[in-house]
């Protein structure tokens, strides 16, 4: 499966001068949500990135997302695996598990998000299904940034991710670009403005 066509024909590989949720600058943007709006699309991923899973071994009871980026891919996901479905929310800056859902104790419990930067929204939501009883057995994406070393990629682990080493993470693909602090971004040394097109933006 080629991810990366799959992102260029939906209009999803942005190139330009963006804003990260991390605060960093980048000249590409993965936009999933213009790859997710196709149903037919989402569920082939999904059960592509199912077929990783049910082929680790892995034991999931639950698939949770962090809102609002991870919905759908988590949605789809938790569909190809045939397992319940829950998200978390930020109330007030925090992550927390909301609208009913509860988390038995020791639930087999796998964090989805469409793309994994470091994997910190991931894991906010993961200690809010802890703090429930839950239990983090993985992690699982569309995408990975680079930062992270997902499960059959000889990417090496960056020392900003924060997804835990003894947890597998599933992804189909590797992005691999530039980041850059403000201060030493090029792009605005040229006189260009960073775009922030994610959705803690517009």
């Amino acid at each position: 499966m080629d991810v990366k066509k799959i992102y260029m024909d939906a209009d999803a590989l942005l190139e330009g001068h963006f804003k990260l949720s991390s605060g960093n600058h980048s000249e590409f943007y993965l936009q999933s949500a213009k790859v997710l709006e196709d149903p037919k699309t989402a569920k082939l991923l999904a059960e592509a990135l199912a077929v990783q899973i049910r082929e680790s071994g892995l034991k999931v009871d639950t698939v949770c997302a962090p809102a609002l980026g991870g919905l759908i891919a988590g949605f789809a996901l938790a569909t190809a695996l045939d397992v319940r479905f829950i998200f978390a929310e930020r109330v007030e800056g925090i992550m927390t598990i909301r609208r009913g859902f509860e988390v038995n104790k020791d639930e087999k419990v796998l964090m989805c998000e469409d793309i994994i930067t470091t994997g910190g929204s991931a894991m906010e939501a993961a200690r809010a299904v802890e703090a429930l009883g839950g239990e983090i057995v993985g992690a699982a994406a569309l995408a990975n940034r680079g930062f992270c070393k997902r499960e059959n990629s000889d990417i090496t682990r960056k020392e900003n991710c924060k997804l835990p080493q003894d947890i597998p993470f599933f992804a189909l693909a590797d992005f691999t670009f530039e980041m850059y602090t403000p201060n030493a971004c090029p792009l605005c040394k040229d006189g260009s403005e960073a775009i922030k097109p994610g959705s803690r933006g517009n």
